[in-house]
């Protein structure tokens, strides 16, 4: 008598742009999907965090895309390769993060017949929060390009904030009932317990992110620059690294012409920030587009630290006028540098916003 064969594991496919965004964001799903008895496979360019990502059990396929690759032919070659990895695998079930896995994550489902989709937006970014020539001249197009992409029954679509869900909805690019909110990756809070007591001296004023103009990390250096004009004393840092993959990165050269005219101090890349944040007074992030759920905000906040953010959408998600933080509109260096200088201050506001926020 032949035993029956065992029976096959449905297959997960995640694709994302970087691993270590995976790591970042998406890390313990996977390991969940592993338990649950998925089958998982990560599709990504590898780079420094393939052991984290195979010890939860799943698989591991590099991918060779970049997302700096702009041209038409370095476009088509990435699709091609996204086309094989689902012709290959066959998967039961996708799980797009972010815009480009999103839009060739879709085509390549439609061209190997995979209905099961969940395209997780990050954030719809500056194409639907700008007031630009710019944005206004991609959204059409970009609507158009999402109301394709997110159709079919067989698929979910992951948002972030209440803003970026009205927006879909209001747009018709997806239905109601396809959407669903889930408010960030989150952030382990034991990792923030206990905050150490912030550091002696000048107090610290943080801002941790990619470092990129759009982040507002210009804004940050004009408002810091405006409070040391100003005689207040206070220690601006940068904490994070140039997207060097991304057309809006700040060059490394205007971080050290930052750092040498005394304006901000530039940390580089950090793996200690619970830390830092642990001996801040202030975090800082006055991006200038739609956020998802900014991860720093949720981290500043369980770490107990007084913010200041943009009134725009993911930020506003978290941070609530004056009751665990101030928001100011994106891009006014103006109200940010008066935001900062009524905090630094105001030691009690600080600590009794940093009591709301964590």
């Amino acid at each position: 008598m032949s035993l029956p064969a065992p029976a096959r594991r449905p297959t997960l496919l995640f694709l994302v742009t970087e691993d270590w965004y995976f790591v970042s964001h998406r890390l313990p799903l996977a390991a969940a999907a592993v338990a649950a008895g998925y089958r998982v496979v990560v599709a990504t360019r590898v780079q420094d965090h393939a052991d984290a990502i195979r010890e939860t059990g799943a698989e591991l396929l590099p991918l060779g895309w970049r997302r700096s690759g702009n041209t038409p032919l370095s476009q088509l070659r990435a699709l091609a390769e996204v086309i094989g990895v689902y012709r290959e695998l066959e998967p039961d079930l996708t799980h797009h993060v972010a815009l480009k896995p999103v839009v060739f994550g879709t085509i390549a489902a439609w061209r190997c017949g995979v209905a099961a989709r969940i395209n997780a937006a990050a954030g719809l970014g500056f194409v639907f929060s700008s007031t630009g020539w710019r944005a206004k001249l991609l959204r059409p197009i970009l609507a158009l390009a999402l109301r394709l992409m997110l159709r079919g029954s067989h698929q979910r679509v992951i948002v972030q904030n209440s803003d970026d869900r009205d927006t879909l909805v209001a747009r018709r690019l997806a239905t109601a009932s396809q959407v669903r909110l889930i408010r960030g990756a989150g952030v382990n809070p034991a990792l923030y317990a206990g905050r150490p007591a912030a550091s002696e001296g000048p107090p610290l004023v943080v801002l941790v992110a990619r470092l990129l103009w759009d982040k507002g990390v210009g804004d940050f250096a004009a408002a810091a620059k405006l409070l040391h004009d100003r005689g207040i004393v206070a220690r601006f840092v940068l904490v994070g690294e140039p997207d060097r993959d991304n057309p809006g990165a700040v060059p490394e050269s205007q971080l050290r012409q930052w750092q040498d005219a005394g304006t901000v101090e530039w940390w580089g890349r950090r793996d200690d920030v619970p830390a830092i944040l642990g001996q801040s007074a202030i975090f800082c992030l006055p991006t200038r587009y739609g956020e998802g759920i900014p991860k720093s905000l949720l981290e500043a906040g369980a770490a107990g630290v007084a913010i200041v953010a943009s009134d725009a959408p993911g930020c506003r998600e978290v941070i609530h006028d004056g009751e665990n933080g101030v928001l100011v509109p994106p891009g006014d260096v103006a109200a940010l540098t008066d935001a900062l200088a009524r905090l630094l201050a105001d030691p009690p506001l600080r600590r009794r916003l940093r009591g709301a926020a964590a």
